[in-house]
């Protein structure tokens, strides 16, 4: 206990105290520059700030896209997993293998697939007939789809995970309860809405929220494909906080943002747990 008290406190408890204190100052970008107290003005500068409102509301459509098709897709592949039992064991394994990419080579390699003049997917549609152009769709330039272009590679990274998760929780259900829906005529539809659904409550509950936090977190893919751009349209909290910090040189309205980013994911957490997962109002 001691030697994992000793971690939390150093790379947990230490960095988050020092993010909340630091949102109630005016510091300066060099070290051992003056550090004045200006209380809220960092909160109100925040929420005053286009740029804020603005990425909270983009880091919100992200991650409700990602996480929905995560989920949708993964869903989907664990329950045909699940159909085919042992025989499924080498495609579960192949289905695996996004989830062993870096992020960050991941967003490289979706860049090269999506980028104008040359990329593969327009010049591919183009060839198909689908496109008369390869350069009809700006896929990371046009602000108005560029969000939803760069939610690809994080889709396509952990998909897997959210099937993992969600394959391991359907083998908890007894099959002694779905052999009892088949022989009472419950179609597939019913089995999943009144019985699988439900009974996976908890399991859909933590995916749903791991996969929540860390789709709102999203920096590295969407840094190496567009840099936020193009117009900021691709802009998410982390890198606004990112920006605030580094480029812009100001760590108290960094800390500031840091700190209302951190109680929203807390928050919509709680909510998700407690609307999904119910713990203690189940019979």
């Amino acid at each position: 206990m001691t030697p994992a008290a000793l971690f939390l406190a150093v790379f947990v408890a230490f960095p988050l105290f020092r993010l909340v204190a630091d949102s109630f100052f005016k510091i300066s970008p060099i070290a051992g520059g003056p550090r004045d107290f200006v209380g809220l003005d960092n909160y109100f500068r925040a929420f005053a700030s286009e740029a804020f409102m603005g990425a909270g509301w983009r880091t919100l459509a992200y991650t409700l896209v990602v996480v929905t098709l995560e989920f949708a897709l993964g869903l989907g592949m664990a329950l045909l997993f699940t159909t085919l039992g042992r025989s499924s064991q080498i495609w579960r394994t192949v289905f695996m293998y996004p989830l062993m990419i870096a992020p960050i080579v991941a967003g490289l390699l979706w860049k090269f697939l999506m980028i104008d003049n040359f990329g593969l997917i327009g010049t591919l549609l183009h060839q198909a007939g689908i496109l008369s152009n390869p350069n009809q769709i700006g896929w990371l330039s046009d602000p108005n789809i560029v969000l939803y272009s760069v939610a690809i590679p994080d889709i396509w990274l952990t998909t897997s995970f959210m099937c993992l998760v969600l394959f391991a929780g359907l083998q908890n259900i007894p099959g002694d309860l779905i052999e009892a829906a088949r022989l009472d005529g419950a179609r597939a539809p019913a089995m999943l809405f009144r019985i699988i659904l439900p009974l996976l409550r908890p399991v859909i509950a933590v995916a749903l929220v791991v996969r929540g936090i860390d789709a709102a977190r999203a920096f590295d893919t969407i840094l190496i494909q567009t840099n936020g751009g193009p117009q900021s349209a691709s802009e998410t909290m982390s890198l606004l906080i990112y920006r605030t910090m580094i480029r812009f040189g100001d760590p108290g309205l960094a800390s500031a943002m840091g700190t209302l980013y951190l109680l929203a994911m807390l928050a919509v957490a709680f909510v998700a747990v407690s609307t999904i997962w119910r713990p203690g109002k189940d019979n």
